[in-house]
């Protein structure tokens, strides 16, 4: 059993904020694979599904912590135990600021970038869990807060949308650890948008 996880903040205030970004990809792999109802469980929303693979069908529970994102690791690690689920198969999804808005790059473990929901997670966990990295663009330190709470705009949800998209058709390559697959068929899907004047500078090549 998987476990996929969408990083954000509980609530209709937050509900369109950069920062939940995570929420909005995981809502849609739920949509495109028809898991069921959404419960409310440990400490977050979760539904459960199937997931059709090369290998075979999946089992996966898509959840989205109801802690705020400085707690997301309670919510994450109380999945892991309950289900007896190994860190190996836990996927989280979650805005990087450090990509380019459009961008999505897959990595397993490693540092938190100052990430407070992954960093909850590791504290809770440990660190050697997928992580997909949807990029939302930096401003520059001194706006950083702003921007990751602020909403993404009309224009930006057309590429938003797309990639939410792209990221839930091509999820069965995710579990299937076909990373490099995965991120060359979700550019196909989703080209990024051209990169905003307010960005600063270096934030756009992708790595």
């Amino acid at each position: 059993m998987f476990l996929l996880v969408g990083l954000g903040n509980p609530g209709a205030k937050y509900a369109k904020n950069r920062h939940n970004i995570g929420f909005m990809a995981v809502d849609e792999i739920a949509r495109r694979y028809q898991f069921g109802a959404e419960r409310s469980r440990l400490q977050g929303l979760a539904r459960e599904g199937m997931i059709e693979t090369e290998a075979g069908p999946q089992k996966a529970i898509i959840v989205k912590p109801q802690t705020f994102m400085n707690e997301s690791g309670r919510c994450v690690g109380g999945f892991m135990t309950f289900h007896k689920i190994p860190i190996a198969k836990v996927i989280v999804f979650y805005d990087e600021v450090e990509l380019a808005p459009g961008k999505c790059r897959v990595k397993i473990g490693g540092g938190t970038a100052g990430h407070n929901g992954l960093r909850s997670i590791v504290a809770q966990s440990g660190s050697d869990f997928k992580r997909v990295r949807l990029g939302v663009g930096h401003p520059g330190r001194e706006k950083m807060l702003s921007h990751v709470l602020d909403d993404f705009s009309s224009a930006e949800m057309v590429w938003v949308d797309s990639l939410c998209d792209a990221v839930a058709r091509t999820t069965p390559l995710l579990l299937e650890a076909k990373h490099d697959h995965f991120q060359t068929e979700v550019s196909k899907l989703s080209p990024a948008p051209p990169i905003p004047a307010w960005l600063r500078g270096g934030s756009g090549d992708g790595n």
